[in-house]
């Protein structure tokens, strides 16, 4: 099995750019939301690739945990954290799911120069980034950051 260092992250540009403004505003810890019950277990990195058109890492964040459960209690306890404004938007971003998952981190850190999606491939062998994300090892990470 490969090693599960970092794990890299989907993400549309508008909720990327929510995450950049609320990091350059000062907030510490981020929490990154997924229907349903998937995510990392464990990693060391979050890498952030935004999809179309970019097709780019963008950023990366420390790993802190990842929160399963009802969707309710988890946006109660850390809704702030999220980059959804609102428990209605939350809902709507969720589309009837009654589980949800919480990816928690810190340290977010835009990259300077971003990866694109043919140094991603060359290094990953990944030719299409699946929708879930994907674990990578820690040579990969440091290879694209």
């Amino acid at each position: 099995m490969l090693e599960r260092y970092a794990y890299v992250l989907l993400n549309i540009e508008k909720y990327w750019n929510r995450l950049c403004d609320k990091n350059r505003a000062g907030k510490k810890v981020h929490t990154f939301v997924r229907r349903g019950l998937v995510g990392p277990k464990k990693a060391k990195l979050l890498l952030f690739y935004v999809t179309y058109p970019h097709k780019e890492i963008r950023g990366v964040g420390d790993f802190i945990e990842r929160i399963t459960g009802d969707t309710d209690d988890l946006w109660k306890t850390y809704g702030h954290e999220s980059l959804l404004e609102s428990y209605e938007e939350y809902m709507d971003f969720l589309q009837g799911k009654t589980k949800a998952t919480f990816i928690r981190f810190k340290n977010l850190r835009v990259l300077a120069v971003p990866v694109p999606a043919g140094v991603i491939s060359k290094v990953t062998g990944i030719n299409r980034m699946p929708r879930i994300g994907k674990y990578i090892t820690k040579e990969m990470a440091h290879q694209l950051i």
